[in-house]
């Protein structure tokens, strides 16, 4: 084929249109198939959008809040980030939730209200935020009250959340939620000047406002939720393998066992109980060799007075004595004796 000839076929095919899809649905799968075979990436899991836009949306004020029950910053993110591993790891669970915000917020106050904090020597120091002294106040004032005041407190004024809602989310009766919020809001009043000199049907308003600004004084710092996924996905992999272990080191340890004790032969010998020994004086006398007792009249009359009564033979019968009365025949050898 000449030069002429193939541009000419070349032309042709250019002006030809070029073929349409027959109906929308197959320009939407092509449209939808060409940037999954243009980046050559799996696409990502449905759970995992949701999981991200609820962690980036609440995640930064559920670290604020952690850090007004705990007053430690570090313990604050780390209760957050236990309250999304947990989340991601039953997501199943969280989603079927009719409030997702809820089931992560009970994780993190949870992890932020364990006492098992102070233990530790980094943790038992509060390190706040540099802030106005009325922050100060509030913060001390808090962190004196009970766990569970500190709770309702801050679901209640600091939320707004009502006292139903608050008994709960709290695991307790509307009349407990209700008398822990009273008394946490009169100890505040003792120990903050501001709440002090303030009327009392002011202190909610006072107390939601010292709460809010105390909160978004606070630096919150988060790592993405990709991040957040990964370390939750390898923590769960890692306890596996740790269960895996402990079953696998429990059941080798018991084989062995159970071999040792096989190899060391039969069953042990058995073991009889010891005679008793008899009483002084009566029956045959243990500890020795068994030889044939020899006994006189004087004994024989002996263990008369004072043991039980001697058989009497039934061979012969006995000779009269002085009173008239048969003797009883003794032995050969009484007899010799005599």
């Amino acid at each position: 084929m000449t030069a002429r000839s193939r541009a000419q076929a070349e032309s042709e095919a250019a002006a030809e249109p070029t073929a349409q899809p027959e109906t929308e649905a197959e320009t939407q799968a092509e449209a939808g198939a060409e940037p999954a075979a243009a980046d050559g990436e799996p696409p990502e899991d449905p759970p995992a959008p949701a999981f991200d836009a609820l962690y980036a949306r609440h995640a930064p004020a559920l670290t604020r809040q952690a850090y007004l029950l705990c007053a430690h910053r570090r313990i604050a993110e780390h209760a957050v980030a236990h309250a999304f591993h947990l989340a991601w790891e039953r997501w199943p669970e969280v989603a079927a939730d009719p409030d997702p915000v809820g089931w992560v917020r009970a994780a993190a106050y949870e992890y932020a209200l364990s006492p098992w904090h102070q233990l530790h020597p980094g943790c038992r120091a509060t390190r706040a935020h540099p802030g106005p002294p009325g922050d100060r106040a509030m913060l001390d004032g808090l962190m004196r009250l009970p766990r569970s005041y500190r709770r309702a407190l801050l679901l209640h004024d600091g939320l707004g959340l009502s006292v139903e809602e608050t008994a709960i989310e709290a695991e307790a009766s509307t009349a407990a939620a209700s008398a822990r919020i009273g008394h946490a809001r009169e100890a505040l009043g003792e120990t903050v000047p501001e709440l002090r000199q303030a009327p009392e049907e002011r202190r909610p308003v006072l107390i939601r406002e010292r709460l809010r600004l105390l909160a978004a004084a606070q630096p919150v710092r988060t790592p993405p939720p990709r991040l957040v996924r990964s370390c939750s996905e390898q923590t769960t992999r890692r306890r596996t393998r740790a269960a895996v272990g402990l079953t696998a080191l429990v059941a080798a340890a018991t084989a062995v066992s159970w071999v040792t004790c096989e190899g060391r032969g039969g069953a042990p010998p058995e073991q009889h109980a010891p005679a008793s020994p008899g009483l002084p004086g009566f029956g045959r006398q243990t500890g020795g060799a068994y030889l044939p007792e020899l006994r006189s009249r004087n004994h024989r009359m002996r263990l008369g007075e004072h043991g039980p009564e001697p058989v009497r033979p039934t061979g012969r019968p006995g000779r009269p004595d002085r009173t008239g009365q048969s003797e009883p025949a003794g032995r050969p050898e009484d007899t010799a004796q005599r």
